[in-house]
């Protein structure tokens, strides 16, 4: 089985390129340009922006903008290794280069997808653990930070480099002499394997991990909002001594998760 790198390829309706046996609908792909070239142009200006205002703040960054800042330059991989490649595709409709190229290509293609969908959910591992748990903030911080955004850079390059077998330089048809980067499946049952797999590892685990994370800080923010009520209508001074040391490492506690949940508002 193949599967084709150009989302419009195909034997199509309407006005088709005249030089290609295998026409395609222009008025589809016109629409599709137009599309890839209002991403690419959003991401790439939004996406430096936020990078250009974190080197003028000339501040230490915090756990929060360090993931921030992998976060853009994941999109931009995005950018330039996904949405630019594809807009080319669609301009040229067949892919115009050596069969090194054409696996390089797929391989960013997926690694960008990978690399900034679970940047996405490092980040919101980090604000679960920092309103969750916040006495293992205290334990080093920005070394996890960085293993976690170390560890999300690698496993990205592991889970894309089975393109460099899936995808090849072919002909189209055979005997076509029309060549194209296409995705090659052995058994019947390898393209409903590779669409499973990127849908799974790209959409449907970040989602789940996402909802379970923000789930259990909606949670964490509204006992401690209930607690911080609770303690308004109670005397403070006989509180206090009462409590004594526990006392004060519970409003040392709170004042932390309070600070992790502006964080977490301020990165939603």
């Amino acid at each position: 089985l193949e599967i084709g790198a150009a989302g419009s390829a195909g034997n199509l309706s309407g006005k088709t390129n005249d030089t290609d046996p295998f026409g395609r609908n222009e008025e589809v792909a016109k629409i599709e340009i137009t599309v890839l070239s209002l991403a690419f142009v959003a991401a790439v200006v939004g996406n430096l922006s936020v990078l250009l205002a974190m080197y003028k703040s000339r501040r230490k960054l915090s756990r929060m903008h360090l993931f921030m800042k992998h976060l853009s330059l994941a999109d931009l991989v995005v950018a330039f290794f996904q949405v630019l490649p594809q807009l080319c595709w669609e301009v040229t409709f067949r892919f115009y280069g050596p069969d090194f190229l054409c696996r390089i290509v797929k391989h960013l293609q997926v690694l960008g997808m990978f690399a900034s969908t679970y940047m996405m959910v490092m980040m919101t591992l980090d604000r679960y653990i920092a309103i969750c748990h916040p006495l293992q903030t205290l334990q080093q911080p920005t070394r996890r930070a960085y293993i976690m955004i170390s560890s999300t850079w690698a496993c990205s390059l592991v889970l894309s480099t089975p393109q460099y077998c899936i995808f090849s330089l072919s002909e189209v048809r055979p005997g076509s002499a029309v060549y194209d980067c296409w995705g090659h499946f052995v058994e019947p049952w390898g393209l409903r394997a590779y669409i499973t797999w990127i849908t799974a590892g790209i959409f449907l685990v970040p989602v789940a991990v996402l909802v379970f994370c923000y789930g259990f800080i909606c949670r964490a923010i509204w006992r401690n909002l209930k607690c911080k009520t609770r303690r308004k209508s109670a005397d403070a001074v006989v509180e206090a001594t009462k409590s004594g040391i526990l006392g004060r490492s519970s409003v040392s506690s709170v004042s932390t998760i309070s600070r992790a949940k502006l964080r977490t508002v301020k990165m939603t």
